[in-house]
């Protein structure tokens, strides 16, 4: 494993981003469960891009998932690949900073060939990580990501409270994931992992890492 600095999470494990995901009712709005958009007086109303990339992301009872396959639940996750994929590329056009899963990002770049590729190193990890005592899946982080694992028992290691170590998908490298150590404060430089075989050949060595 190599440590690289790459600047701060888009996907997931900051405390202000767990907190936003403990605190909030991510079904709160239930009036954009509707696909099409109204219609008053004959006049159709088309709704704006970013209300369709919003309820294209809207993972409906995925509140309680255990692993992110129980997570995939939103239309981007069941429509056909390329209308996902152009519908993406259109909000990211209008906001290069709309959110959107790790794989979709992937995609879209072309470092993954497709969605199912994407799911198929998400439920790995999963498996990997679920017959493994202490690792725990979060399945809501930030809008639009798939959720991410923590190792709960590395909180031991932290005097006050703080984050557990935490692991997650990413689209930053062809390795797909990152690990974030245990810690208080200050968010520390990803630990970037080369793939399943290292993350398995070293996931005794993850659980064991303390606070920077």
């Amino acid at each position: 494993m190599t440590v690289v600095d790459t600047g701060p999470f888009p996907e997931a494990a900051t405390p202000a981003a767990v907190e936003q995901r403990r605190s909030s009712n991510p079904s709160s709005n239930s009036s954009s469960n509707s696909s099409s958009p109204p219609s008053f007086d004959g006049v159709r109303v088309e709704p704006l891009i970013g209300l369709q990339w919003s309820q294209a992301i809207e993972m409906w009872g995925a509140e309680d998932a255990t692993t992110p396959a129980e997570t995939r639940r939103a239309w981007l996750h069941r429509a056909p690949e390329a209308q996902v994929l152009a519908l993406y590329r259109t909000i990211r056009a209008a906001d290069p900073h709309a959110p959107a899963p790790w794989w979709l990002r992937a995609v879209a770049a072309g470092t993954l060939t497709s969605r199912a590729e994407g799911f198929a190193v998400e439920d790995r990890v999963a498996k990997l990580l679920s017959a493994r005592p202490g690792w725990v899946f979060v399945p809501w982080a930030t809008e639009g990501s798939s959720g991410y694992w923590e190792y709960v028992p590395s909180e031991r290691k932290l005097t006050e409270p703080g984050m557990p170590t935490t692991l997650i998908l990413t689209a930053r490298h062809a390795g797909w994931i990152d690990v974030l150590r245990v810690h208080t404060g200050e968010t520390p430089a990803p630990v970037a992992v080369a793939g399943l075989p290292d993350l398995r050949a070293n996931l005794a060595h993850i659980e064991s890492m303390g606070p920077v």
